[in-house]
């Protein structure tokens, strides 16, 4: 008689380590968002803390926007030179650092230190150039659903602190917000410092879908130098400034006018801070949904079709805003917030996408993070004049009018970008 040995068992199916490094990637993005929510809900009661005029607090606000934008591309040669793991965990204390900071602070000139510089820096070691070096490095494929997933880990981070920090505010005082953050930043630090890794061969794997060999890692030299080398590479093609230029205006439409400004507009019309707060927190979460679904796009269709719907649509959005504006919650300004918050940042994707392709992988997260210095310096710019309009007028309208404007230029220089070359691709 004859025995049949037992047939083994099927192979368990591990996860990728590849899925684990996006979701800490996604844990730190969101403990960053922590501070970047805060503006909006601060203005007005540090103008009744301090009085210091809206357009001094925004200036604060637009040195961090732009900061958040130029450091970007030096921090993506910093993962290169130091690895991911250090340089994101260093950003996460000096994020802490300066919201911490602000508990203490007595003059405007010390906001502008720790939530302008400090926190500035900060986050914008853990920028979207962030996101575009961890899927760089750890997928082959997938890219564009991954850089949608982190991408929208910023608007996650808007819908849970957001809320939270307007009742913090509400019920307590301004600094529980500040102490709230700081918090937040320390506790990403050790699970960073865990589970991050800067490549797939560090750990004797591949990337995610790679099928072949993978190239070797570009020498980084001195980081400083790489990221001037390669802006002086790109900024002689016209598609980086055709990006740069409409991803400016992007910058200048969401963090600058929007995520700053909504709740204080929404106030002067009688909404209460946490009602217009719960409001922007909305937009972020439909941004998830919108931002996710647009690297699914990016992977499938033309990313220049792409930026060009979105800017398009944005723009007509803010240019119906100043009329939806309203003392309570009425069926307009929650179509705005649904229409919109799917639009808000789904520019990311097929942007990166675009400096993959144009630039190839070993430099596209450095140019990226150019472009998305721009998108800063755009934000930054609004964020001020804003501030400075609201002053003088008395109302946001023709900012938001301008935004509105500006946003169809951005749809004309997306779609004017033109197809790679064949040495490009």
């Amino acid at each position: 008689m004859t025995v049949t040995a037992p047939a083994p068992a099927p192979a368990r199916r591990r996860i990728h380590r590849a899925w684990w490094v996006a979701a800490v990637a996604f844990v730190a993005i969101i403990g960053a968002a922590g501070m970047r929510a805060t503006p909006g809900i601060l203005i007005d009661p540090l103008h009744r803390a301090f009085g210091w005029s809206r357009g001094t607090i925004s200036l604060a606000v637009t040195i961090n926007l732009i900061l958040y934008g130029l450091t970007s591309p030096f921090a993506a040669a910093l993962m290169d030179r130091f690895g991911m793991r250090r340089v994101v965990a260093s950003a996460l204390g000096l994020v802490a650092l300066g919201s911490g900071l602000t508990l203490f602070m007595r003059s405007s000139w010390e906001l502008i230190i720790y939530w302008g510089l400090l926190v500035g820096l900060g986050t914008g070691a853990m920028a979207m150039a962030f996101a575009g070096t961890v899927t760089t490095r750890w997928f082959a494929t997938r890219r564009g659903l991954v850089t949608g997933i982190l991408t929208a880990a910023g608007a996650t981070g808007q819908l849970i602190f957001l809320p939270l920090l307007a009742i913090l505010v509400e019920n307590y005082h301004w600094q529980a917000a500040s102490a709230t953050v700081a918090g937040c930043a320390l506790a990403v630090v050790p699970l960073v410092w865990w589970l991050l890794r800067d490549r797939p061969e560090d750990v004797g794997l591949r990337p995610y879908g790679a099928t072949g060999p993978t190239p070797a890692p570009v020498a980084s030299g001195n980081a400083v130098a790489r990221t001037f080398t390669v802006l002086a590479r790109a900024a002689k093609t016209r598609t980086f400034w055709l990006l740069a230029g409409g991803f400016a205006i992007c910058g200048a439409s969401t963090n600058g006018l929007v995520s700053t400004h909504f709740v204080p507009a929404a106030h002067d019309h009688g909404m209460p801070t946490t009602m217009a707060a719960s409001l922007l927190a909305v937009i972020g979460l439909f941004d998830i949904a919108g931002t996710v679904a647009s690297g699914w796009l990016t992977d499938r269709f033309d990313p220049r079709k792409l930026l060009g719907i979105y800017y398009g649509l944005r723009g007509l959005s803010l240019l119906f805003l100043p009329m939806l504006l309203d003392d309570s919650l009425k069926p307009p300004i929650l179509f705005f917030v649904i229409f919109y918050g799917l639009d808000w940042i789904a520019t990311v994707p097929p942007t990166l996408g675009l400096c993959r392709t144009h630039f190839g992988d070993a430099d596209a997260p450095l140019v990226f993070g150019w472009v998305l210095a721009s998108h800063q310096i755009g934000a930054g710019a609004i964020a001020v004049t804003a501030g400075l309009i609201r002053d003088h007028h008395g109302t946001y309208t023709p900012a938001w009018l301008i935004a509105g404007g500006l946003c169809a230029a951005a749809a004309v220089m997306s779609l004017a970008i033109t197809k790679p070359t064949a040495t490009q691709a």
